[in-house]
């Protein structure tokens, strides 16, 4: 038997770096890249095991699940947590950043999600990013959901530990991911005593037996084909521009926002101000006395395809998560997503107008 994925020749230790070399022009960086062999929760676990410890006074910015995970980690580390959380339908401002560590001087750490998927919010990282490196704070950002989608500056905004994973915007791969590193983050990780070694977690025997060894041979056999399919990826984006790819997805964003305010029977964005709402993701609050899953199980019913999810948890009764990442911010799901969503609250007789609402929605996304 043959097969396009089977019997491929061994991925070079050039190719890999040169992989990594995309990510970090990705990211507009001149840092040290790490693309780790797992899914994106690896390096995120892997960065904090490796740059917190006990004598860490972390500040955890809380804007949805994966925040409260990072204070999870962070304190299994031994580290004080201060957790700075704010409602999921708003995001955090630079001021609340600012007063945290007025509060805490002694704050050397400082974590937080660019764009959280789960609730539809992105938070204003260029604004954030002075106002951590002025402290001195270590700042560790997930941009997972972000990379793609919206701008992620990691030398800019002064970023010492970025996280990304490519199956959102960047419609790529899950099983593999990246992370930057500054020289900041590599002297804080050397001098704990309690970051990973000789395991899976570990980014510094990554960097010992691969950058400090001038990335010429592979700590082990690369997982291939996801290699193979981020480098694809990479190409995929550099042809049509980072420029353009952001742009479609705000244009989706804007759209499907839009489309949801004039589709009317109650359904409203979970996000209250625009300004706050993420390009990768737009979430909606299920009209009162609706179930916001069995909403999207009817409306998945024409389409199973279509990328309309509930709520993860608690939020399952009350939101709606329309996801248009990757190749599914176009206008043509965001019409599909519209539609359907429609026809699930005129079954539970609702009144809606879906010709409305396409309608701002061709307007919002042009």
């Amino acid at each position: 038997m043959t097969h396009p994925f089977l019997d491929l020749a061994p991925l070079s230790a050039a190719r890999f770096a040169s992989i990594e070399d995309r990510v970090a022009r990705l990211l507009h960086t001149g840092q040290d890249v790490l693309i780790m062999q797992g899914e994106a929760l690896l390096p995120l676990e892997g960065a904090i095991r490796a740059a917190a410890g006990p004598g860490t006074t972390a500040l955890n910015v809380i804007t949805g699940p994966y925040g409260q995970t990072f204070g999870n980690w962070l304190r299994d580390c031994g580290a004080e947590v201060i957790d700075l959380a704010v409602p999921f339908h708003t995001a955090v401002t630079a001021e609340q950043i600012r007063s945290a560590l007025s509060e805490r001087p002694e704050i050397d750490f400082v974590s937080l999600v660019h764009a959280e998927a789960a609730t539809g919010n992105t938070n204003p990282v260029a604004e954030i990013g002075p106002v951590v490196r002025e402290h001195g704070a270590l700042f560790y950002l997930d941009a997972v959901a972000s990379v793609g989608a919206e701008p992620v500056l990691v030398d800019a905004w002064g970023v010492d530990l970025c996280v990304i994973g490519a199956q959102k915007a960047m419609g790529g791969p899950a099983g593999v991911s990246a992370v930057s590193v500054s020289e900041r983050a590599w002297a804080r990780m050397a001098a704990n005593p309690r970051a990973p070694r000789r395991s899976y977690l570990s980014l510094l025997d990554w960097k010992e037996r691969w950058i400090d060894g001038g990335r010429t041979a592979l700590p082990h056999a690369p997982a291939q084909l996801e290699m193979l399919a981020l480098e694809a990826c990479l190409e995929r984006i550099e042809a049509q521009g980072l420029d353009a790819v952001t742009a479609r997805h705000a244009r989706a964003a804007a759209a499907t926002r839009a489309g949801a305010l004039a589709l009317g029977g109650g359904l409203e964005p979970y996000v209250h101000d625009a300004a706050d709402a993420a390009p990768v993701a737009t979430t909606l609050r299920a009209p009162a006395g609706t179930d916001a899953a069995e909403l999207v199980a009817r409306a998945l019913r024409s389409d199973p395809a279509l990328p309309v999810s509930a709520g993860g948890g608690a939020l399952a009764k009350e939101m709606i998560r329309v996801n248009h990442y990757g190749p599914d911010a176009t206008p043509a799901t965001v019409r599909g997503a519209l539609v359907a969503l429609g026809q699930a609250l005129a079954e539970r007789g609702l009144t809606v107008d879906v010709t409305a609402a396409l309608g701002a929605a061709d307007a919002a996304g042009r």
